[in-house]
């Protein structure tokens, strides 16, 4: 910066010109503050100047002091407040120009063991009708008082103070702005991956752990926890902790509804923040206290209907969760909480499909098999009663049970064909449906034939292969319980980028609407099995005319 004594009005304002390029290039309101301080004791050759920025409220915000000591700041027991000139200067839209401060009846609010002034120039900066700030200039270093020259100047910094005040305000507002909206775009697109992994996780633990280690990871937190609620019960259980040095956030690990900060937060189903107070810790774990953790929060982990569990966070900064932050993180405790949710439904509705599988097994087998055996035993009772009378009608009726029990083993290797867990061992595709085709035709008596291609599939993933296998050896049990079809086929080929596989009998068929009451859960099975490995499976049938099954996956490598 050009050092001046004592220069002429147009030096001056060539080095105002000068001042003001530099004011407008500098977008940072802390340098630009000290900036125009310093600008204004070199324009004025002043010992003290002064910039002062008023808050959105109008109130004394930040204040820069140019000429003073570091010891004579730290002597001082505040810093201006607001009172006095000061504060007259921070109302007004004139400058104020008094030439004897301690004259002035409004010279009145000045820290103790401030330095003594005689003289004061001080001007408000304004833009927009609107006080933005003040500055100040004090004691001529040559003693005289100050001119209209000197205010002339002082008024023209302050304007283009004005300007670049307003524009580096602008240029902090739209960087904040542009952080802002990159840490949102940072918060979707977490959102968004664990979106796609918990949507595709079915085990409760996995969803937890996956979630609570990226949260905590992208939020650089030191701890977390989750409490699950079980079905049916008032209390919550500590199920997940993540943190190396924090052993536990609170003392006890279960909590019921509506007790402490983890229960109040299932009870009322809002997110709770707590500072935490080193002096009043009674609940929380001494390694809370250790680590100097600074904030817990905790997040409902809400579903459809209720609150599931709680989330539970440690904060170590000391710059607090944002409101962002805390709709973020409860935003990640909904994801949570409806994929818990889900989980759960899938759980009891597997509960509920096994109950109901077993119920129609066991009536099956008592209106079925049970009766076949009980009426063979009738038969064979009544040959015992006819065997001294008439041994001829005997032998019939022996025929006649030995017939029926034929029959029932028959009935019997069919609940066996569909009852029992098969794997591909160590063959390939084609060997492990000819083994089904096979079973079936001895088991049913039935005409059942297969082809496929002569490779095998070997190349076939095995995941895609045992979701075919599975998907024919159902098919197949459903044709022996159901269809009573005295043809079966079985056709396997390949197009460019798919593996097809169709079955199909000509037995008694059904009508479409009642696929559920016709092959129970074979057909959600058969089709679960095929999209789960990225193909699908489509059903056609009608009474008397069979029924045909086509399901497809895709011919890909495996990562």
């Amino acid at each position: 910066m050009i050092k001046v004594s004592r220069t002429s009005f147009n030096e001056k304002m060539a080095l105002l010109h000068q001042a003001s390029i530099q004011l407008i290039q500098d977008t940072s309101i802390e340098s630009l503050m000290e900036r125009i301080a310093a600008q204004a004791c070199q324009l004025g050759e002043v010992k003290y100047a002064a910039l002062g920025m008023l808050s959105e409220t109008g109130r004394l915000e930040r204040f820069i002091p140019i000429g003073l000591t570091a010891e004579q700041i730290a002597n001082m027991d505040h810093q201006p407040v607001g009172m006095g000139l000061i504060g007259e200067l921070m109302c007004c839209s004139e400058s104020i120009r008094v030439n004897d401060i301690a004259r002035d009846p409004r010279s009145i609010g000045f820290p103790s063991n401030h330095p003594k002034m005689r003289s004061m120039l001080g001007v408000p900066i304004r833009h927009d009708n609107r006080n933005l700030g003040i500055l100040l200039i004090a004691d001529k270093k040559d003693g005289t008082d100050f001119t209209e020259e000197d205010q002339r100047l002082i008024e023209m910094l302050a304007s283009y103070a004005a300007i670049a005040i307003t524009n580096a305000r602008l240029y902090d507002r739209l960087v904040k702005r542009d952080q802002d909206i990159t840490h949102r775009n940072e918060n979707l697109a977490l959102l968004n991956n664990m979106a796609s992994t918990l949507a595709t996780s079915t085990e409760i633990d996995a969803i937890i752990k996956i979630a609570l280690t990226q949260l905590m990871d992208f939020l650089d937190l030191k701890a977390g926890e989750v409490y699950l609620r079980p079905e049916g019960e008032k209390k919550l259980k500590l199920v997940l902790h993540r943190g190396k040095t924090v052993t536990n956030l609170w003392k006890e690990e279960t909590f019921t509804v509506g007790r402490g900060m983890i229960g109040m937060t299932a009870k009322t189903g809002l997110p709770k923040v707590l500072t935490v107070n080193p002096n009043d810790g009674s609940e929380l774990h001494e390694s809370v206290l250790e680590n100097g953790i600074h904030q817990i929060a905790s997040f409902p982990l809400r579903g459809r209907s209720n609150v599931l569990g709680v989330l539970c966070v440690a904060v170590l900064d000391r710059r607090p969760l944002t409101d962002l932050d805390v709709q973020f993180i409860g935003a990640i405790g909904s994801w949570m909480g409806t994929a818990l949710e889900n989980v759960r439904y899938n759980n009891n509705s597997r509960r509920l499909a096994v109950l109901e599988e077993r119920e129609r097994i066991g009536m099956d087998l008592h209106d079925g098999i049970i009766q076949s055996i009980y009426a063979v035993g009738l038969t064979l009772e009544h040959a015992r009663l006819l065997l001294s009378e008439n041994p001829e009608q005997s032998k019939e009726r022996i025929d006649q049970s030995i017939k029926g029990l034929n029959n029932t083993i028959r009935d019997i290797r069919t609940y066996i064909l569909d009852l029992r867990p098969r794997q591909l061992s160590d063959e390939n595709l084609m060997q492990g449906l000819n083994r089904l085709v096979n079973e079936f035709r001895a088991n049913t008596l039935a005409e059942a034939h297969i082809n496929g291609p002569a490779d095998g599939l070997e190349k076939l993933p095995a995941s895609k292969a045992l979701a075919l296998f599975h998907i024919c050896q159902e098919a197949l049990a459903n044709t022996a319980k159901h269809a009573k079809a005295k043809k079966v086929e079985v056709i396997v080929w390949t197009t460019g980028d798919r593996v097809l596989m169709e079955i199909r009998d000509n037995g008694k068929g059904f009508e479409m609407e009642n696929t559920r009451s016709s092959l129970g859960h074979g057909l959600s099975n058969m089709q679960t099995r095929a999209r789960n490995v990225g193909g699908d499976l489509e059903l056609t049938s009608e009474p008397g005319s069979g029924t045909t099954i086509l399901t497809w996956v895709p011919f890909t490598s495996e990562e």
